[in-house]
């Protein structure tokens, strides 16, 4: 599930780099950037979607990449804990949180990017450290550089990444106590503690 979800964001981002014409501002002259990316007064009947889609759309090809290699890192270990089908269910559910989010706080702020999910993700995976009875310095300084990062940042998604990190608070509470190593169809490996994965902002007005 984590090599699809990152293959899904790739193929979202090329579809919309072919029709900008570029890799460094993707939304704004592609249809498909347009229709994905979260902005609060157009999520209203089909634009609901929005609030799932924004999620797999990023703004330019280091927003992409910096977040599909934290993806690979954190996903790869939480999905070995979880399970797939369980993974699946926890990254949509902290898309959408993350959305809500930022639709509750920052209604007319465009946004897009995976981070609010991925910081649920980082949630997690404090949760599984401290289940397995491992090191948690890792996985909390990762959360603690990445907070500051989103805090220090103009342009970055406060309301996403604290959303996505109030989703996996909650659902770290439902994890048992322990689980069965499981293929994760990618490899884990630990994460660096200075790695940022910011859901970045759009700093022009949107013209959607």
């Amino acid at each position: 599930a984590t090599t699809a979800i990152a293959v899904i964001c790739t193929l979202v981002f090329l579809v919309a780099a072919l029709q900008a014409r570029s890799l460094t501002d993707v939304v704004w002259d592609s249809p498909v950037g347009t229709h994905t990316i979260l902005y609060g007064p157009e999520v209203y009947g089909a634009g609901y979607l929005r609030a799932l889609t924004a999620g797999f759309m990023h703004l330019d090809i280091t927003h992409l990449f910096l977040n599909m290699f934290m993806l690979v890192l954190v996903g790869a270990e939480v999905e070995r804990f979880l399970g797939s089908g369980p993974f699946v269910v926890a990254w949509v559910a902290g898309v959408l949180w993350a959305s809500a989010s930022v639709l509750a706080f920052s209604f007319t702020t465009p946004t897009a990017g995976a981070s609010g999910a991925l910081y649920m993700l980082m949630a997690l995976l404090i949760a599984i450290a401290f289940r397995r009875s491992t090191d948690l310095r890792a996985p909390l300084a990762l959360v603690a550089v990445n907070v500051a990062y989103t805090l220090l940042s103009p342009g970055v998604s406060l309301w996403g990444h604290l959303g996505g990190l109030a989703a996996g608070a909650v659902m770290a509470m439902g994890l048992p106590s322990s689980a069965p190593i499981r293929s994760a169809g990618s490899s884990g490996t630990e994460p660096s503690s200075s790695t940022f994965v910011p859901v970045r902002v759009l700093r022009r007005s949107a013209t959607i």
